[in-house]
């Protein structure tokens, strides 16, 4: 795994790098030395910009049922508990796989539908999913452990340090159960008011900084917390109220396909139908 050793002096960032042969190619072709010393902007400009476009592949590991083995639990391995149809699972893969974490954090997907009786009795008593097991202590809640993993493990910073940005941040990430609630509550009526202002509210949350497309400017932990649900959402919405999210949204339109290059992003993404399919079951089956 690679490391990174970070100190600041007068604005100046030292960045030591060991063991590069683990960084992923975008890394890798920034040739850096020991030590090397960049502008602080310069710097994180050019590690985000890395993060963003390249990341570690892997191989999905199959999802455990009741017929699994469990892994070998509190052995010293940071393990993310997941269900690869989970939106709140995906916002901490996402996080995961941003910081370069796939050879530090193991990856273990849990079938939802044939759940493991060994998951509930000896990993997370609340027996749902995302949940992370870390020094000893399994922890939950999706946004807490977005945190958890961007504050506890290397790789580069996905939240700003800017007071301004930090406090806008947490507003959105706070608004994030009301953006699904009211996108939700549309899906069994007629009407689209709730979920038409719920997406402006977004686009002119996305107006707000103008150093980049992301909604604190840069890419941050609050476009991981959107992105899993707009990715089903505009999907259910298109195929079934054949209404387009990004319509008379441009910023939207931007951050959508900004986020569709992040590599780190992509690999966390299903086929659109899937969504549909299991929002239609979700939603709709009950009023038809």
């Amino acid at each position: 795994m690679a490391t990174f050793n970070i100190s600041y002096h007068h604005s100046i960032i030292h960045y030591n790098v060991n063991n590069s042969r683990h960084l992923c190619p975008i890394l890798q072709s920034l040739s850096f030395k020991k030590p090397l010393i960049f502008p602080r902007k310069k710097l994180h400009n050019r590690v985000v910009s890395a993060m963003a476009s390249g990341s570690v592949k892997e191989t999905l590991p199959p999802a455990l049922d009741s017929s699994s083995d469990p892994p070998a639990i509190f052995d010293g391995t940071p393990k993310l508990y997941i269900s690869y149809s989970c939106p709140y699972a995906q916002r901490v893969w996402i996080t995961r796989n941003c910081k370069g974490l796939q050879e530090t954090i193991k990856l273990v997907p849990i079938d939802l539908k044939n759940r493991p009786a060994w998951y509930k009795e000896k990993v997370y008593p609340e027996n749902k999913v995302p949940s992370l097991e870390h020094n000893n202590e399994v922890k939950g809640e999706s946004l807490d452990l977005i945190r958890y993993i961007d504050s506890n493990f290397e790789g580069p910073l996905l939240f700003p340090d800017d007071p301004a940005k930090r406090e806008f941040g947490e507003e959105l990430l706070d608004y994030t159960g009301s953006f699904y609630k009211a996108v939700t509550t549309s899906f069994k009526e007629s009407k689209m008011d709730e979920a038409v202002s719920a997406f402006d509210h977004i686009e002119t949350a996305l107006s707000k900084f103008d150093e980049g497309p992301f909604f604190l400017g840069k890419f941050s932990l609050v476009d991981v917390a959107y992105i899993p649900f707009v990715e089903r959402f505009q999907a259910f919405l298109s195929e079934v109220k054949n209404y387009d999210i990004t319509r008379g949204r441009p910023r939207g339109a931007v951050w959508i396909e900004e986020m569709n290059k992040i590599e780190a992003y992509k690999q966390t993404q299903r086929d659109p139908k899937e969504h549909v399919e299991s929002y239609r079951k979700r939603f709709l089956t009950s009023s038809l």
